[in-house]
């Protein structure tokens, strides 16, 4: 990042030169990601440094963008500069800026694009929104059955430089029926007149077009595929999904994930490209839920008023309680959220998790209960001195240890409760088809906290504190 830093005023002093022949020189042997900081940080001349590429790293530097700059750029460009640009791009990054750009924007790059690309680009954009078929290129390499090897490389040669991806070739029936796949390694350690048939493997992994594209991401990671096959269907062929699209589609999900568990309405714009008022309608309905769901607590505490009067200290230990359950609800529902997102967990396997959270909950409850009536008797008793009488007097150890145990015994139920909850709730949000990390915050938050107080007054009562 210090380079890219150093970088973009070496180009800053190189533009009030104009000194655009180094800037040239400069530029093109950066990599694409780097080359849009670049030239994002002068927005003013972002034309002007995007012109001075050659036409391929223009056209990948321009894929890196945020959307907003491609936006600008789209319009800074001539119509013939624009379709030079569009014939570098592969389909599925092109279907990724349609998607974000404007209508006349749009209508801009479909008239600049050939007929058969237009047809490709509807066709994608027809497919759901988060289906395999929505991030598939349909840019690959695809082998007869019956031909050699040495044929295979001709082709390769011949129509490789316009697919996304060479390694994996897929072996087809003229109808694009799918019978295999081969991969360069293969072809390049094959004799030449082997023919395909012979060298292709039939052990395919695969995805239909409609299939959630959350599961194409994670079967790619599961197998270290470089490119998944999409068919319809039929069986056909109709595109591929290579490796840095499903990594695209995981950190979109991580990050989808991680705003629900926050209580966000997750979107679609990077922070600092977020308007205010879209990150105050995304936030707000959740706060007024949460606040709402506070009502709970708040009579919960209203209907043991006048029995907390009895012994007023018990107040001071409800923000303790409330926050541990809180927060051993959340430790449980994060782990359970990510195992079930990656697979890891399944639905049957609820009963085996609930008996491993139990025996957690309890080693991490009488820990943090010993360690509760270790600091209520050596510092809230004798350094805070918060035990008093209504005279002002302190209270003798006799009269601390059973508030002590109280609310200590609280604190291992509640532990146990919590985690119990934030392991079973993620689980089943995921068995009624609803999205589990809905669950990690904004439920579990709300039950959490009306278990722990209704176990805390059910003790004090029972040791005769209120």
């Amino acid at each position: 990042m210090e380079n890219i830093k150093e970088l973009i005023d070496t180009i800053s002093e190189l533009l009030e030169e104009h000194n655009y022949k180094e800037i040239r020189s400069t530029l093109k042997d950066l990599e694409p990601a780097d080359l849009s900081l670049v030239l994002e940080s002068s927005p003013k001349k972002l034309a002007t440094l995007f012109r001075l590429l050659p036409k391929d790293l223009a056209a990948e530097c321009f894929v890196e963008m945020e959307s907003e700059n491609q936006e600008v750029l789209l319009s800074s460009l001539t119509d013939n500069e624009l379709k030079l640009v569009m014939e570098e791009l592969y389909i599925d990054d092109t279907v990724d800026i349609i998607e974000e750009m404007p209508a006349n924007v749009v209508k801009r790059i479909l008239s600049n694009s050939d007929a058969e690309t237009r047809k490709t680009i509807n066709e994608i954009l027809n497919y759901p929104e988060d289906s395999a078929g929505s991030i598939m290129t349909t840019e690959y390499v695809s082998l007869d059955e019956d031909i050699t090897v040495a044929d295979a490389l001709k082709r390769i040669r011949r129509t490789g430089v316009d697919k996304e991806t060479i390694y994996t070739c897929y072996v087809t029936k003229p109808d694009r029926t799918l019978l295999g796949y081969v991969t360069a390694k293969q072809l390049l350690l094959a004799d030449e007149d082997t023919v395909i048939s012979d060298i292709m493997d039939t052990n395919i992994i695969f995805a239909i077009t409609n299939v959630d594209k959350e599961i194409v991401a994670l079967e790619m990671s599961k197998y270290d595929l470089l490119a998944l096959p999409i068919v319809d269907k039929e069986n056909r062929l109709v595109g591929i999904v290579t490796v840095d699209d499903a990594i695209d589609v995981m950190e979109e999900e991580a990050t989808e994930d991680i705003e629900k568990m926050a209580a966000i309405t997750p979107s679609d714009k990077p922070y600092l490209l977020t308007s205010v008022f879209t990150i105050w309608k995304n936030r707000i309905p959740w706060l007024i839920i949460l606040m709402l769901s506070a009502t709970f607590t708040s009579t919960i505490i209203s209907s043991f008023e006048e029995k907390l009067v009895a012994c007023l200290v018990l107040n001071a230990f409800i923000p303790m309680i409330m926050g541990s359950g809180g927060n051993a609800g959340g430790q449980t529902s994060v782990t359970i959220i990510r195992g079930l997102a990656i697979d890891e967990i399944k639905l049957g396997d609820i009963f085996k998790i609930l008996f491993k959270e139990l025996r957690v909950s309890i080693l991490c409850g009488a820990t943090l209960s010993i360690t509760t009536f270790a600091k209520i008797i050596l510092i809230d008793h004798y350094l805070l001195k918060i035990f008093v009488d209504d005279s002002g007097a302190i209270l003798n150890l006799d009269s601390v240890i059973p508030i002590a145990l109280a609310i200590s015994l609280t604190v291992l139920l509640t532990i146990i409760s919590s985690k119990l909850v934030g392991c079973l709730l993620p689980i089943l949000a995921k068995r009624i088809k609803l999205d589990p990390a809905v669950m990690a915050s904004p439920l579990i938050t709300t039950i959490v906290d009306v278990l722990s107080l209704l176990i805390y007054f059910g003790i004090a009562s029972a040791f005769m504190l209120i």
